[in-house]
């Protein structure tokens, strides 16, 4: 029944994936207050008020429950969208646009602005002094830039191989990937092992209890904590038969991960292999010629393999400690060293179920063009 005022003909019925739907959306804390607001004028429509009624509930005019209650009883959900407006005419020519967005990509430097990157108000300030424009706003610089793929905000930390055999090192592991080694298939009885170390995992106890999502709130995560110790996360990777090998101790160093390559290499199928190579970075605990002559020296079928320097993105176990990161130690809550070694090796066991080979893509030919790339890009730095 009507609850004050006329009886509208547009009566709303919802179904209930339309009603969860919008007590949602009415919920949901980054939804604009005029979805929300429409949201629930239409739930109070279903639930029988009347346009003045929810007028009153909601403070609005009654005119705009009665539009919206319109809107959803013809188009449903959709309707609730705000409709495309023709809005004015464009005021700034193109070559305004355009040449916005090249200063907003030039480095702020090489104009005598001494900034690391532009912000929208120092990009104002440089479009006025330009003289192409008498006033511009920063909305309007950010509609500009939004809309464009390039985003000039943004940036990505990169570095140069330093490596004088970057190309040969990382060849021989991305060759491994595709189960080759010096030009031949390797058969069913080798394996690729990538291999390394998560190091300085803390456990952070909190000083008040983290709180899980609820109505209208995210996880909360008390800021301060006490330190509980730190513990290193080693592990190995079977590249193509996707088995996970995983230890924690106390620190990194030759012993530690040795203790790892006897993990592998003392079951099977690795201990009867006819060669299993292990993929290692440049870190201490495997480094340079000493260590391949330790680690084949003690397991005769292992074949240690280096990346290149600064090339860990080519170790597929990063891969497997990003999820480690994402998954498990953030954020970082853990009661003690204890708690955390528990629920790494625990995600592993429980990671290992479902595991399956990376889909990796990177190729040799796509390093070749990556680092033709780079060359022309220093031949360039260089001539200019």
């Amino acid at each position: 029944m009507a609850r004050g005022g006329g009886r509208s003909p547009f009566v709303v019925m919802l179904t209930a994936s339309q009603r969860r739907w919008l007590k949602a959306l009415a919920r949901r804390p980054t939804a604009q207050q005029r979805q929300v607001t429409r949201a629930r004028i239409v739930l109070l429509a279903s639930a029988g008020w009347a346009n003045q009624a929810i007028a009153r509930k909601l403070a609005i005019a009654p005119n705009t429950a009665g539009k919206w209650r319109k809107r959803f009883c013809q188009e449903g959900v959709d309707g609730l969208a705000d409709r495309k407006r023709p809005g004015r005419p464009r005021v700034f020519p193109p070559a305004v646009v355009a040449y916005a967005k090249a200063v907003a990509c030039e480095l702020p430097w090489t104009r005598g602005v001494p900034l690391s990157r532009w912000s929208l108000g120092e990009l104002r300030a440089e479009l006025l002094a330009s003289g192409l424009v008498s006033e511009v706003s920063t909305t309007t610089l950010w509609r500009w830039l939004a809309e464009d793929p390039i985003k000039p905000w943004q940036h990505h930390a990169w570095i140069f191989p330093r490596d004088p055999g970057f190309a040969v090192k990382a060849g021989v592991v991305l060759d491994l990937y595709q189960r080759v080694f010096t030009g031949c298939p390797l058969d069913a009885g080798e394996y690729v092992i990538s291999a390394d170390e998560k190091t300085s995992i803390q456990a952070r106890c909190r000083c008040h209890p983290t709180l899980p999502p609820g109505q209208a709130r995210t996880m909360r995560v008390e800021h301060e904590y006490q330190r509980g110790g730190a513990l290193a996360y080693l592990a190995a990777w079977d590249v193509h038969q996707a088995r996970l090998f995983g230890r924690c101790e106390a620190s990194t160093g030759i012993e530690p991960f040795g203790r790892l390559v006897a993990q592998v290499m003392t079951c099977e199928p690795y201990a009867s292999a006819r060669r299993v190579f292990w993929v290692v970075d440049n870190g201490s605990s495997h480094r340079g010629q000493a260590s391949i002559d330790r680690l084949e020296g003690e397991w005769p079928n292992l074949r240690l393999v280096h990346l290149p320097i600064h090339a860990s993105w080519l170790n597929q176990v990063e891969i497997y400690f990003s999820v480690i990161q994402r998954k498990v130690l953030s954020p970082n809550d853990f009661t003690d060293l204890g708690e955390v070694e528990q629920r790494l090796l625990s995600f592993q066991r429980r990671y290992e179920q479902t595991a399956a080979p990376f889909d990796w893509r990177y190729t040799k030919a796509d390093l070749d063009r990556l680092l033709q790339r780079l060359d022309e890009h220093e031949h360039l730095g260089t001539a200019a």
